[in-house]
């Protein structure tokens, strides 16, 4: 077999390691799978998939093992008394967790011999597989490359970050951050809409419409962050006229009786900001009241 039908071992079978282990198979690769309750392989191995009796046995399988476990911890106890067996395998471990723990889990991966790559999943189990899968992996990248083309099966939108294995997990919590705030942000406008009698769905095309034009502000922010000057030009709109239309949300929450928790947080973070001087520049200049105090 080439590289893109290297023999793969995939470790735990929740509804995302399933979803792994069924992307494998159907690209025709030679795949082991173990979970600790047996039963969830039953499916895959009616698929073709061979069940291992135990992490040991998953492991000796194969050169490439991925791992997608509930916790980092998990996945210690379960390949982490493994020895002198894991020597010489590569493990790409896509279990959910912080930048610290991948880091600490590369660190524990050389000194057992084994090449590591970290990585996180943007998307939900049903889209592996598909073009539009982001899955971010970081490590050696001679060995993200070598093992590149079985790691494209589950998702178009496989990006090397490079050689920090905290990589992954700080983009992941990154865009979930982004993806909350946006959905907390679209309910909120729901309850405020819905008093006038307007359903989400009513609304729905004009949210649309208007995270398009929020795309293009991020673009000009991005650029103005990267620039580092410092200066951020108000292209758009400055600060105090975000902070006097933001106030007419906040008036129209508590009036109507809606929580106006969320944009009081936006509130406060704008009228602090403005306190350093910067009224005049754009809503970039936020980013000042999340950064560390020394920058």
């Amino acid at each position: 077999m080439g590289d893109n039908r290297t023999p793969v071992t995939v470790i735990g079978l929740g509804l995302m390691g399933q979803a792994l282990a069924a992307a494998f198979l159907e690209a025709g690769h030679t795949t082991t799978v173990w979970n600790r309750s047996a039963g969830k392989a039953e499916q895959l191995v009616s698929q073709g998939a061979v069940q291992a009796a135990t992490p040991a046995d998953a492991v000796a399988a194969s050169e490439l093992v991925v791992v997608c476990l509930s916790t980092y911890d998990n996945m210690h106890d379960v390949i982490g008394s493994l020895g002198e067996s894991l020597r010489g395998k590569v493990i790409v471990n896509l279990t959910s967790g912080s930048s610290d723990q991948g880091r600490e889990t590369a660190a524990w991966a050389e000194k057992q011999g084994v090449e590591y790559l970290d990585g996180a999943i943007m998307i939900t189990p049903p889209g592996i597989g598909t073009e539009t899968a982001v899955l971010f992996y970081a490590g050696t990248q001679s060995v993200f490359e070598k093992y590149e083309p079985a790691l494209k099966l589950l998702g178009g939108g496989t990006t090397y970050l490079g050689t920090d294995h905290g990589m992954p997990a700080l983009y992941d919590v990154s865009l979930l951050g982004l993806m909350w705030g946006t959905l907390n942000s679209f309910l909120h406008g729901v309850a405020v809409v819905e008093t006038a009698g307007v359903g989400a769905q009513q609304f729905l095309p004009w949210a649309h419409m208007w995270l398009e034009a929020i795309k293009m502000f991020t673009a000009d922010y991005a650029a103005q962050i990267d620039a580092g000057d410092g200066k951020f030009p108000a292209n758009d709109a400055t600060l105090e006229t975000h902070l006097a239309a933001l106030k007419h949300l906040v008036h129209e929450s508590e009036a109507l009786g809606i929580d106006a928790e969320l944009p009081k947080y936006s509130e406060a973070l704008m009228e602090r900001v403005i306190s350093q001087g910067h009224a005049k520049n754009s809503y970039a200049a936020v980013l000042k009241a999340f950064r560390k105090p020394s920058e």
